[in-house]
């Protein structure tokens, strides 16, 4: 099985998970801060064991640590970012690589500040309904629709391209070409498609990017999404050197039988297996 683990007992060659139990920036619905506790309900249900489709095997392996959840409001101010970005800094000083569960996708920017202050030309995948490219929503600059503009105007990512799109409006295609962008929208899916980057990878996952015949457990249904399968592949296929990885946008609340909490602990053992390769 996986073990819990405390952050100082983490080394270069382990796989860290870490929950975020925050949805204060939800634009619809929160929930998604129950994520992480019914990811690893799954994970860990007897209805399915830890191995993924390549035979590694999560639980044979002491490689796997659970570090818990991290504190969202660690700093005692009005901005949980900053708590976010400390732990998952602290986790990658280790030299541990690291998959962060659960959030509404706010929580992407500071992991992958994090992920781009110690990886120089970080390259971001990111599967999504959404570009989460606006600039600013009613619930302010850092809401779950926005981190996307807020990571490329750190200017630390060498490239970021998104798979999955079907809600691209006038703002987020103007913000798109802005950032330089690459967009492959559902028009644009075909199955064989491999992305290719040269360096570092950050791979963002938010489960609206399924249908949601597939994953209905979200906040957002957006109909004519990718298939669990699609996603699946994706991950094995797509080349360059995966660094750190977030699955987001599980809202328990909406996820009839836990339906879609088993498709993100899917993606965990997937995700998981590619970084122990």
């Amino acid at each position: 099985m996986i073990t819990h683990a405390q952050v100082e007992d983490l080394g270069p060659d382990d796989l860290a998970l870490m929950g975020v139990p925050l949805d204060l920036h939800s634009s619809f619905l929160q929930g998604p801060a129950f994520a992480p506790t019914r990811i690893r309900e799954a994970l860990h249900s007897g209805a399915a064991n830890l191995t993924a489709e390549d035979g590694t095997d999560l639980g044979m392996t002491d490689r796997v640590k659970d570090t818990g959840d991290v504190d969202v409001f660690e700093q005692r101010g009005p901005e949980p970012i900053a708590a976010i970005e400390a732990g998952a800094g602290s986790r990658l000083d280790t030299g541990a690589r690291l998959l962060s569960l659960g959030g509404d996708h706010s929580v992407s920017f500071p992991l992958i500040k994090a992920h781009a202050d110690r990886h120089d030309g970080l390259n971001v995948l990111h599967i999504d309904a959404h570009p989460d490219l606006y600039d600013q929503q009613d619930i302010g600059p850092l809401g779950h629709g926005c981190p996307f503009a807020r990571v490329m105007e750190t200017g630390q990512v060498k490239r970021l391209m998104q798979v999955g799109i079907r809600t691209m409006n006038a703002h987020q295609r103007e913000q798109a070409e802005r950032f330089g962008v690459e967009v492959v929208d559902m028009h644009g899916w075909r199955a064989d498609l491999t992305p290719e980057f040269d360096g570092p990878v950050y791979l963002s996952l938010d489960l609206d990017g399924l249908d949601p015949a597939f994953a209905p457990g979200v906040s957002h249904h957006e109909p004519g999404g990718l298939s669990t399968r699609e996603v699946i592949d994706l991950i094995a296929r797509f080349k360059g050197q995966l660094v750190g990885a977030d699955i987001v946008e599980l809202n328990p609340h909406r996820d009839p039988y836990g339906i879609t909490a088993m498709v993100a602990a899917k993606f965990v053992k997937e995700i998981g297996a590619r970084f122990l390769r």
